[in-house]
């Protein structure tokens, strides 16, 4: 008999979003920061991106309470608002985005090791295939074993790779020198150099810098199926989303009264050990390699909760074959989370053909997130038409703000990352063809013919072009 479904309250609900968004990317991000802005540019670049990214967690909230019917994740929200072929593309980019995100994990936990046994090299070097494959396998038990069990150990190991992030603002917070700070503090000194730009050309690769450390901001929406209260999911995304825009903003700005600006940038991988070493040591550079290993371990277990629930609800909801919804004694969808890491197996083993093969997978987890959430906010506006929300109103508000901010970002992308996306999108539409058929409904109405009529064109100018895009 199957065990009753379990349910999960808010601190779980909180601790897979924070586990989501808090990957290994805090402990370099300072000095991709650097690449790009100053330190005045910089704050001005996460007041943009906290307000983007936080009017779609608003979005997420609204639609939350809105829309309590609709269990299955932010793609229930573009299936419902837009048809079934775009909601199926969202599902579709969102899974296949978290799951090449888990081949990212796998190289670099095993890369971070390599600090302390070099026998890992890189961590595209088979001993790290091996390691990555052990470890993906034991998630894969850790978590089929029951939804209590890994939402526990999740929240767990996000409290405690917090801690070696929590010593390193302390370290710097104690060792800030404003005379270091505010030295070239809008960059225009350096703007007037060959290397230097302007204030808006920093501003732009800042926010482009920051588009990727939110993704995971929807943990609680995917699981509000799961939730004990209904409360608890809005109540998770914002305490989820403040508590990581606060600790990215306060390690990358205040890494700036520790370094100047050329120095971060060209400091090695990963950047937060050397900064903290330059405070406190030796010592500095094994905590925070200690904390690379922890918080990458963290991040992988939640993806792998995100990415096995989000198909298994696409299952209930008719995007995704049947064999998806599939559960296990302990009621969770163990064919879901099976297939989703059989093809983690799969990838990285694709990196013993290729040392590209991870830039161009991490190339591909970038791009097609962006469709999904651009139409979560777009629904939101939806709704907020047919519910006759005035024109000031905070919500019809913020949505437009986060719509904007969404197709902005899209634009920035430029055409490299729009190919990508379609690259990974249009070979799912076969798998949609074939659950049209098998549920015998209508493949495309008119529109929907249109958007894979655009998918097409893009899909072959992308292969006809495919090395030179890859190299833009």
């Amino acid at each position: 008999m199957k065990k009753a479904e379990e349910k999960i309250g808010l601190f779980p609900l909180t601790g897979i979003i924070i586990g989501a968004i808090l990957g290994a990317g805090i402990f370099n991000l300072m000095k991709q920061m650097a690449l790009t802005a100053s330190a005045g540019v910089t704050i001005l670049g996460w007041l943009i991106a906290g307000i983007g990214m936080g009017s779609l967690a608003l979005c997420m909230v609204y639609l939350n309470e809105k829309r309590p019917d609709l269990n299955a994740g932010i793609f229930s929200y573009a299936q419902e608002g837009f048809g079934d072929y775009l909601g199926f593309n969202s599902v579709w980019g969102y899974w296949i985005s978290v799951i090449i995100g888990n081949v990212a994990f796998g190289t670099l936990l095993f890369s971070a090791l390599a600090y302390f046994f070099p026998v890992f090299g890189n961590g595209q070097n088979i001993p790290s295939i091996i390691g990555a494959s052990i470890v993906l396998w034991v998630l894969h038990e850790m978590i089929i074993s029951g939804l209590d069990k890994a939402t526990i150990m999740n929240a767990l190991v996000m409290l405690t790779k917090l801690i070696p992030i929590v010593i390193f603002i302390v370290c710097i917070i104690c060792g800030f020198n404003k005379h270091i700070f505010f030295h070239d503090f809008w960059g225009t000194m350096a703007s007037n150099s060959s290397n230097g730009s302007s204030i808006l050309t920093q501003l732009k690769g800042t926010v482009l810098a920051t588009i990727w450390v939110f993704i995971g901001v929807e943990g609680a929406v995917v699981f509000s199926g799961r939730a004990k209260k209904r409360s608890d999911v809005g109540k998770a995304t914002i305490l989820g989303f403040g508590a990581v825009a606060l600790i990215y903003a306060a390690v990358t700005v205040l890494s700036f009264g520790i370094m100047t600006q050329s120095q971060l940038r060209n400091l090695p991988n990963p950047a937060m050990a050397y900064v903290l070493e330059a405070v406190i040591g030796k010592p500095g550079a094994v905590i925070v390699n200690i904390g690379v290993i922890i918080t990458i371990f963290g991040a992988w277990m939640a993806n792998t909760l995100l990415a096995e629930e989000v198909a298994y609800q696409a299952g209930l909801r008719k995007l995704f074959p049947r064999i998806f919804t599939h559960e296990n004694k302990s009621g969770m969808p163990v064919t879901s989370t099976f297939i989703t890491n059989i093809i983690v197996q799969i990838l990285l083993l694709s990196f013993l053909i290729t040392d590209q093969a991870y830039t161009l997978l991490s190339n591909l987890s970038s791009a097609v997130i962006l469709l999904p959430y651009t139409l979560v906010a777009l629904f939101e506006l939806k709704v907020c038409f047919y519910e006759h929300e005035k024109v000031y109103s905070k919500n019809l508000v913020v949505g437009v703000i986060a719509t904007v901010y969404m197709i902005w970002l899209i634009y920035a992308q430029g055409m490299m990352y729009l190919i990508l996306t379609v690259l990974a999108l249009l070979p799912g539409t076969i798998m949609y063809v074939y659950i049209c058929k098998h549920y015998k409904r209508t493949i495309f109405n008119k529109y929907e013919w249109v958007v894979l009529g655009i998918f097409v064109v893009l899909f072959v100018y992308g292969l006809i072009n495919f090395n030179t895009i890859v190299k833009l």
